[in-house]
């Protein structure tokens, strides 16, 4: 079974999930060894607050849209924020590695150039140190995880889970069986639950739930730069969209309800595209995510003859939730200088 297959499986039951059921047993009964055994570990607290802005599945939840948001929000409230990441899609020299302007997404990733444009991050594969180092050579003064809900070793004050409201969580089993990385029980510790698009048959109780939507802001269009904002696009409304994200229908589905004819192309999460991915026949405009549109950054539109845009797009969140996340950080701030 290929892997859109078994993403397909995933969102509802059926035979290939019952027969996969036991090692998703096997995974859960070792992912929990593992928890427990790094939670006993004493380790000393950092300096400054840490929050974990997350997933307990695969695939995209609107996660860095959403630490995008988050970022401006505390930057225009006075805070110095920085990020650590895994780095997934790149791979460094050696970690820990200081994203900078002249990074590329092959070596620190896609989602760090985005976040690096905002604020210092650093990407290590562990994150703990990642923190660390973070802390040694920037002056922040809150450190978000970009992922890591699951990274036991890093020690946090505060998590955020952030759920797909419209997939939800799938057939509701583990790896491999279905999409969590954990079980719906995990949520009950998390101190926020932002729900991202909720459909009307997505419901889930939980004192920190939040609502956010996806937003898009405007076209930029690859070499020159050209900026249309998204709902002034003048040009042939046939367009090509391909992604290479963890959920490629929703973006598809947010050029569709900007009046767009959309032919999909979707790729694996973090895929490097080459240039024959990006000519058709047709010549018809193509579209791309933002997070793609930081490998294409060297990449020249006149080699293929075709416009290439990548659409901006930014979370929508009850304030509310922001401002209770800005009253917890202060709290743990207060508690580290006491």
């Amino acid at each position: 079974m290929n892997q859109s297959a078994l993403e397909r499986a995933w969102y509802r039951r059926g035979s290939w999930a019952a027969l996969l059921l036991p090692l998703s047993w096997l995974f859960t009964g070792l992912s929990g060894f593992r928890k427990r055994r790094l939670q006993k570990k004493v380790r000393p607290p950092f300096s400054v607050p840490v929050v974990v802005v997350g997933n307990i599945s695969v695939g995209g939840t609107g996660k860095t849209p959403l630490l995008l948001s988050i970022i401006d929000y505390f930057t225009g409230q006075g805070f110095r924020p920085g990020v650590v990441s895994r780095g997934y899609g790149g791979k460094c020299l050696s970690y820990p590695c200081l994203v900078t302007p002249g990074s590329v997404s092959s070596e620190v990733g896609d989602e760090p150039l985005l976040y690096a444009g905002k604020c210092p991050v650093v990407v290590d594969p562990d994150r703990d140190r990642a923190v660390h180092y973070l802390l040694q050579q920037q002056d922040c003064d809150v450190v978000f995880s970009d992922d890591g809900l699951q990274h036991y070793a890093m020690q946090r004050d505060i998590e955020i889970a952030v759920i797909d409201g419209q997939r939800g969580f799938g057939n509701g089993f583990c790896l491999p069986a279905g999409p969590l990385r954990e079980p719906p029980e995990r949520l009950q510790t998390v101190d926020f639950v932002v729900v991202n698009t909720a459909s009307g048959d997505f419901f889930l109780s939980h004192p920190g739930r939040y609502e956010m939507a996806i937003e898009a802001l405007a076209f930029t269009r690859l070499g020159d730069q050209k900026v249309i904002d998204a709902h002034a696009w003048s040009g042939d409304k046939k367009v090509h969209a391909v992604a290479g994200i963890g959920h490629p229908q929703r973006f598809a589905d947010t050029l569709q309800r900007l009046g767009f004819d959309v032919e999909l192309h979707a790729y694996p999460d973090h895929h490097v595209f080459t240039g024959s991915e990006l000519l058709f026949e047709d010549r018809k405009p193509v579209v791309v995510t933002a997070k793609d549109a930081v490998k294409l950054v060297d990449f020249d539109p006149g080699t293929v003859d075709v416009d290439i845009w990548s659409l901006s797009v930014a979370a929508r969140v009850d304030e509310h939730f922001l401002q209770q996340l800005v009253q917890k950080v202060i709290c743990c701030q207060t508690k580290k200088t006491a």
